[in-house]
């Protein structure tokens, strides 16, 4: 089941359940949509991979399967996701 992060892993920017803007990658790393599109330029900066939008688990079922509560901040580090974008920015994710 996927996990539903609060929050941007970026700037910390709250994703609730019903967040549109979240967007992950298939490792559940999470980001706001401005970031994505922004700074990470739709490359995760842990996996390489691109970012899609965050599926929308249906309010009645949050209860049964709640959301993360644990909030996790990675701070970007530039010279390594400069190498990342180098080698993907121009590389369709399912390519990658």
């Amino acid at each position: 089941m996927l996990e539903l992060r609060p929050c941007c892993e970026l700037c910390g920017r709250d994703l609730p359940p019903a967040a549109v803007e979240a967007r992950v990658c298939s490792f559940e790393c999470t980001f706001c949509a401005d970031c994505v599109e922004r700074v990470l330029r739709n490359v995760c900066p842990n996996c390489g991979g691109g970012l899609y939008p965050r599926p929308v688990r249906p309010q009645a079922k949050l209860e049964q399967y709640p959301p993360a509560q644990q909030r996790k901040l990675k701070p970007l580090v530039p010279e390594k996701h400069a190498v990342l974008l180098d080698r993907y920015r121009d590389v369709p994710p399912e390519q990658r």
